[in-house]
């Protein structure tokens, strides 16, 4: 049986386990050593150490370090990763961010359900993001702690929102402003590519290759990049407009009471006027129709950090990156819900 390495030598232990035939129940019984891992090449705490090395590693990379096969380091993983889950346990959450991944190509999607007050997800589950497959993490959850959730963190997406009236109906809904602001960073693209389609010869230069470059945040451009931004502002004025409104918009998220933030949408929209920004209008029309989730940020109670999603959503992307053609869902399962779980 293999145990921790001491130094460039590898442990193993030898020793017999104890076996007694049982009277009453007429079988033969061993005993059990809690010092095992579920595996009984290997100690617990060697089973571990593989763990905690997978959560910054690939399993190959891992499998060739400490000389073992591929199946065994990942069944090692999964170990470590269900004694996590198993510490922790599933408390009741009081708020819930809702979101979906794709998988395999963007043809299918799985919900991810996070506990954003312990700041870890607490479900991976269903198979598209239906409502059916939002009922499936209530029916998880359990009556009882559906009925504990006061706010749930979700994008625009009708089949979530749904599903949490229906289980969670006293629960604030909360649209995600990571969301929102994607679909104006989406509506200011479609602005820069009817501009690009206008065009022609010299006058595109500024605008090709500079799609980030108008989606960043000044502040997160480098110099270059500021002057490119500069550059192409000055040459555009229906793209400089565009950009401009797209900036201006942020300040709908510091207001503290619904009416000065509903005062403020008014005015945002009505400058659209004369403008000749169909996508911009799309996307204050869009906004209107969902205004009770957005108003609700203004709420000192809903004030909760979504960092924690953004964090979230990051790691599952490396987690999909080192998994590429890895078919194993439950192990994606279970990384993902302890990716942001202390190591053991």
């Amino acid at each position: 049986m293999r145990d921790l390495s001491c130094g460039a030598y590898r442990i193993y232990l030898e020793f017999e386990l104890r076996r007694v035939y049982c009277r009453s129940c007429q079988a033969v019984k061993t005993e059990r050593l809690g010092f095992l891992a579920d595996s009984p090449f290997y100690t617990r705490r060697f089973a571990y150490y593989v763990g905690r090395r997978c959560a910054k590693e690939t399993i190959k990379d891992v499998a060739q370090e400490l000389h073992l096969d591929w199946d065994s380091v990942k069944e090692l993983d999964k170990q470590y990763m269900r004694a996590q889950l198993a510490r922790v346990g599933t408390p009741g959450p009081k708020v819930i961010g809702i979101d979906e991944i794709s998988i395999r190509k963007g043809q299918t999607y799985r919900i991810v359900v996070s506990d954003l007050i312990r700041g870890r997800a607490i479900w991976f589950g269903g198979s598209d993001r239906s409502e059916a497959s939002m009922n499936a993490f209530y029916a998880w959850l359990g009556e009882k702690k559906a009925r504990g959730i006061r706010l749930a963190v979700m994008d625009m997406w009708r089949p979530f929102r749904n599903a949490t009236a229906a289980h969670a109906p006293q629960a604030a809904i909360l649209f995600d402003k990571f969301h929102v602001m994607r679909h104006l960073g989406e509506a200011l693209d479609q602005v820069r590519k009817s501009e690009y389609a206008r065009l022609t010869g010299s006058d595109r230069r500024y605008i090709k290759g500079q799609k980030y470059t108008l989606l960043s945040h000044r502040e997160n451009l480098s110099l270059d990049g500021r002057r490119a931004l500069k550059q192409l502002l000055a040459a555009n004025k229906r793209l400089n407009t565009a950009y401009l409104l797209k900036e201006s918009f942020g300040q709908l998220w510091g207001y503290q009471r619904e009416g000065w933030a509903r005062r403020f949408f008014e005015n945002w929209r009505a400058s659209l006027k004369w403008q000749r920004l169909k996508p911009y209008e799309k996307f204050a029309a869009m906004i209107d129709r969902h205004w009770d989730g957005i108003a609700a940020y203004c709420r000192p109670e809903n004030k909760v950090s979504l960092g924690f999603v953004e964090g979230l959503n990051n790691k599952i992307r490396v987690i999909q990156r080192r998994a590429y053609g890895l078919r194993d869902e439950e192990y994606l399962r279970l990384k993902i819900l302890t990716c942001m779980l202390p190591p053991l």
